[in-house]
Parts: structure tokens; sequence; C-alpha cells
């Protein structure tokens, strides 16, 4: 049998080839897999019902909110979600 050098599916005849950093485990570009990745996500966040909002906050707030989430043990996002739920609440 030919060994086709091109053909990696018998590890075995290639034993002695030594190759250097992590395997190749997409054919994609990493610009085009985090592409792919981005529509992968909203597209789970719309089918969980999810919509996205984006805010600007002062360096101070956004240091709290980052605290007080660990704390917690919740993501930034989800705390923000909480407080902005429980003040809709209370109007």
């Amino acid at each position: 049998m030919a060994k086709v050098t091109v053909d990696r599916a018998t590890i075995d005849l290639f034993a002695t080839e030594k190759q250097r950093g992590r395997p190749k485990s997409s054919p994609y570009s990493r610009e085009q897999q985090m592409r792919i990745n981005k529509k992968n996500q909203l597209t789970r966040d719309k089918q969980n019902g999810l919509k996205r909002v984006e805010i600007k906050l002062h360096r101070e707030m956004y240091d709290k909110a980052s605290v007080l989430a660990a704390e917690k043990g919740l993501s930034r996002s989800e705390l923000l979600a909480e407080l902005i739920n429980n003040s809709l609440e209370n109007l």
C-alpha cells in the first residue's frame, strides 16, 4: 500500500513525522469561525426569547456591578437583568 502524504486517516503510517502546534480542527480561518459562532449564538438567543440591549455605563458603575455580580455568583448580564426586572415591578 502506498503512503499518501495528504491522507491522515491512518496515524500509524505517519508516526515518525512530527507536526508543530495544535492540530487543525476547522477548515475555516479564525475570523470565519468567530463570525459563524456569533451567528449561532444570536440564533440560540433568539430561540430562547432573548433580545440584545446595549448600554453605556460609567466605569465606577460598571465596576460596582461586576463586584456585586461576583458576590452573588451571577454574571454581570444576569445581575443587570435582575435589577431592571425589580425596577420594572416596582413602578
